[in-house]
């Protein structure tokens, strides 16, 4: 069973918000930096935004800076992905990640990253 659950993707229009949660359960996350990534169909998976392990740091990809935030909440051991002004290139499935690192460092490459959920859709309509 994986310990990351991705919940919150959904279908919206272009331009609505959607905010994604990422819930860890059997360990605790507060060492690790969490990372969401996207893959679209028959793209390689990519880096969408990232926070270090106490959210003084967060790192986005270019395509995304601006209009999604992500954050984190350790006594909930959950970190989220606030998603605004959506376009239908965002359209794909969202994956959170975490990777042990407890420093402010952030990593932005999947294979950095140890832990994976299964994903959760977001389909943007134009």
């Amino acid at each position: 069973q994986t310990p990351l659950v991705e919940s919150g993707g959904g279908l919206v229009q272009a331009g609505g918000s959607l905010k994604l949660s990422c819930a860890a359960s059997g360990r605790t996350f507060s060492s690790y930096a969490m990372g969401w990534f996207r893959q679209a169909p028959g793209k390689e998976r990519e880096f969408v935004a990232a926070i270090s392990w106490r959210g003084a740091i967060t790192s986005y990809a270019d395509s995304v800076k601006g209009r999604f935030f992500i954050s984190r909440d350790n006594a909930k051991n959950t970190v989220y992905l606030q998603m605004n002004s959506l376009k239908p290139g965002d359209t794909a499935v969202y994956y959170c990640a975490a990777s042990y690192s407890p420093t402010n460092r952030v990593p932005t490459t999947p294979g950095e990253y140890a832990w994976w959920g299964q994903g959760t859709q977001v389909t943007v309509s134009s």
